[in-house]
């Protein structure tokens, strides 16, 4: 079986997947709803998505799903935790994984040095692992695409084709009756359509139809 691109395909950016792959590579790379990103209190600029949100996706997306624990350990003034998330694919049901690393540092006593361990508040361990690892499995999602929350700090972004160019267009499309308005409108063309959507038979009909349609 020879599932590998030619040279040219990558050039010309596309990808030899079935249509269920590419639908779930499109779902991946739709951006996150506005409101779950979060500016960090802490770090100017830096946009992340809450823990809440992507447990809710992972539990939304994947059949099952299951986080592994594979190492932790103390980085100067904080902790580390690294993690294995095992997820199995919607598409073609095989368990993969993604690895994740995350960092907290350790609570120390206002205005001292955290070099120092003496200054380290009581519990400060036990609180900071559990972040370590929040981070961790987060650093874990965000390879499955925007989502997930990858490309929320990246200043630039490959363009992927969303859900709605993967999906038939035809009747009842999220788009259809703007497709129908400027071909109407003259404002563009079914040949246009045709190159932004995934037009079939069914749809090309439906459209010559609607746009006919003195109603």
């Amino acid at each position: 079986m020879n599932n590998l691109p030619k040279i040219q395909d990558l050039y010309n950016e596309v990808q030899p997947f079935s249509k269920e792959e590419k639908a779930f590579q499109a779902l991946m790379n739709e951006p996150p709803a506005k409101d779950w990103v979060k500016v960090h209190p802490f770090i100017t600029g830096y946009k992340y998505l809450p823990i809440e949100r992507i447990d809710f996706l992972l539990k939304s997306v994947f059949p099952a799903y299951k986080v592994e624990v594979t190492g932790q350990g103390i980085a100067f003034n904080g902790v580390y935790v690294t993690v294995r998330l095992h997820y199995k694919h919607p598409v073609n049901g095989e368990w993969l994984f993604h690895d994740g690393i995350g960092g907290a540092q350790l609570q120390t006593k206002k205005g001292q040095s955290p070099a120092d361990l003496a200054n380290i508040n009581n519990g400060a361990v036990s609180m900071a692992f559990p972040i370590a690892k929040t981070e961790a499995v987060k650093n874990a999602a965000s390879h499955f695409g925007r989502l997930f929350g990858s490309d929320l700090n990246r200043k630039s972004q490959m363009k992927y084709e969303t859900v709605e160019q993967i999906m038939p267009f035809e009747r009842g499309h999220k788009f259809w009756d703007k497709a129908v308005d400027a071909i109407k409108a003259k404002t563009a063309t079914i040949e246009q359509i045709r190159a932004k959507y995934n037009l079939t038979e069914l749809g090309e009909k439906q459209l010559m139809e609607d746009v006919s349609d003195e109603k």
